[in-house]
């Protein structure tokens, strides 16, 4: 049991778990205080989501938008844990998403680009948003966070003035990829039938493999060596002979470019459109630092956060209004994502627990030797 207790994967799964129960646990309490009559109802709704559905189809399809939406929020969880391994701290993620959601846009509605261009431009978008970050922070000495931070007002208005050229007259919103350039969307190969949901592409298998690809990048390849050990000591990494600086820009545009492809999967599947009247900056981003911590930092495990995340976000919907005001459910959703942060420190304080339970049984296991070793002596003396 202490073997288990000590593994990283299994503190992260426990921490998770924990956090799950006490959000859902503080939601129920939340809605108790406001009405007890629906609190039961609407928590158990919250939480099957899709499931509230009797039939199997409208369940497949609604489960089809739930994992939709799931996919650019993986690559906001990825992009800000490969950060993060590397010692950094991408607040910028979501300036970085908004960069891709206006590439690809931009490239679709303006120049009639096809689905792989535009992707490949929220890629670029995205990295290079990420690798003026990491310039400032490699030669400036600029605190990423700070950076990051002004960038993703900046990415916001400078989208929100771009894309008023590719608007609808009559709304705010960007025009329709499915009417202006089908061949901006992302190929649905077969998925959509699957999962009885138009908006279902390759983008759900893509963001299964990149996820997979970023854990072999970060514990099984040299680069992702380095780029680790710059963000543990940079002056060691420097001594050791590693492009330091390098390598801070580096991993601020790999995380950038992670972030620029979600947008891309979101709009480029038809799912979204882009609101040019915006006046803050979408969630996606910084929903994607609950996801990497509940997911224990984990690539794989970002996979099962991210789309928890998004099945409770989804399952706020279904409170009964009749009793609550809709703004309950982000409530909900809320303070389970302020829980998720708390998975760090709930693996502390199981690593402490565990290691305080080895010393003292070290201690006793100690004394009980002298004991023994003086009982021995005392019965030589005897003899």
């Amino acid at each position: 049991m202490k073997k288990l207790l000590k593994n990283s994967g299994v503190q992260a799964f426990i921490a998770s778990i924990i956090c799950i129960i006490l959000g859902l646990l503080i939601g129920y309490i939340v809605l108790l205080f406001i009405n007890p009559e629906g609190a039961t109802e609407s928590i158990l709704n919250v939480i099957k989501n899709f499931f509230t559905f009797n039939r199997p189809k409208t369940q497949l399809k609604n489960f089809g938008n739930t994992l939709a939406k799931t996919m650019p929020l993986l690559m906001c969880s990825l992009s800000i844990l490969f950060a993060y391994k590397v010692g950094l701290f991408n607040i910028g993620t979501a300036g970085q998403y908004v960069a891709g959601a206006c590439a690809s846009l931009y490239a679709a509605l303006a120049w009639g680009w096809g689905w792989l261009p535009c992707m490949l431009f929220a890629i670029v978008a995205g990295a290079l948003l990420g690798a003026i970050v990491g310039f400032l922070k490699a030669y400036c000495n600029v605190n990423e966070v700070i950076s990051g931070i002004m960038l993703n007002w900046i990415a916001l208005y400078l989208t929100n003035t771009l894309l008023s050229s590719v608007k609808e007259v009559a709304s705010p919103y960007t025009l329709t990829l499915k009417n202006e350039n089908p061949s901006a969307l992302l190929p649905k190969a077969g998925l959509n039938e699957l999962f009885n949901n138009d908006y279902i592409t390759i983008a759900v298998p893509m963001a299964l493999i990149i996820a997979i690809a970023v854990h072999i990048l970060l514990t099984c390849t040299k680069l992702g060596y380095e780029l680790k050990a710059t963000g543990s000591n940079k002056n060691a990494a420097k001594y050791a002979g590693m492009a330091e600086n390098r390598n801070i820009i580096l991993t601020l545009a790999i995380a950038g470019g992670l972030a620029g492809l979600g947008a891309a999967m979101i709009f480029q599947s038809g799912y979204f459109r882009w609101e040019c009247t915006q006046s803050s900056v979408p969630g996606m981003g910084f929903n994607g630092i609950a996801a990497a911590f509940l997911g224990g930092l984990n690539p794989i495990g970002s996979i099962f956060a991210s789309f928890f995340i998004q099945h409770i976000t989804d399952g706020g919907q279904y409170v009964n209004t009749n009793f609550y005001s809709s703004q309950i459910s982000d409530l909900i959703s809320s303070v389970i994502i302020y829980l998720c942060g708390f998975v760090l420190f709930i693996k502390l304080t199981m690593t402490k627990m565990v290691s305080r339970r080895e010393e003292k049984a070290a201690q006793k296991q100690k004394t009980q030797g002298q004991k023994t070793q003086e009982q021995k002596t005392q019965e030589g003396g005897d003899k």
